[in-house]
């Protein structure tokens, strides 16, 4: 399910200051937030995982139509995804996935600097930064500092 508007605004300023590298969308759907934050970050190396066939094309042609060189769309599982060099996760995930990717970041070794999730928690972690937003979800998005914090927290 597509985030709301205001709630892909607050996920792109949580992007801001978390330094020059790779952002990555786990689950980047029909390209809402990756073609928005490629735009905005064309310095950047922006990255989308997504498994659904339909959506992915969709989004690969809105990435050619606006010529988002600094944009990398997958149609791939991304629990198989070398993701150590990157440094800024996206996710919009049911709680079962927001926990093996929390196994999965307490496991391996990466360069992940930042987790930015919409409405679910990282569970074990603590979020340094969690905003709600008036939007007809009542969303909290949450920002985590992953290597800072290596060890998450109990909660």
């Amino acid at each position: 399910m597509p985030s709301s508007n205001k709630a892909y605004i607050a996920m792109m300023q949580l992007t801001d200051r978390t330094g020059p590298g790779t952002i990555v969308d786990l689950g980047s759907g029909w390209g809402n937030f990756v073609i928005r934050i490629a735009k905005k970050h064309p310095q950047r190396q922006i990255i989308g995982y997504e498994l659904s066939w339909l959506p992915w094309l969709i989004s690969v042609c809105f990435k050619k139509l606006l010529g988002l060189k600094n944009l990398t769309l997958h149609r791939q599982n991304f629990y198989q995804a070398d993701l150590s060099d990157c440094s800024v996760l996206i996710c919009y995930l049911f709680p079962g996935a927001m926990n093996k990717i929390s196994k999965k970041l307490q496991l391996e070794q990466t360069n992940i600097n930042f987790l930015i999730s919409n409405n679910f928690s990282l569970p074990g972690w603590k979020p340094c930064k969690a905003i709600k937003i008036d939007d007809f979800y009542k969303s909290s998005i949450y920002r985590y500092n992953i290597n800072s914090n290596k060890k998450p927290s109990k909660q």
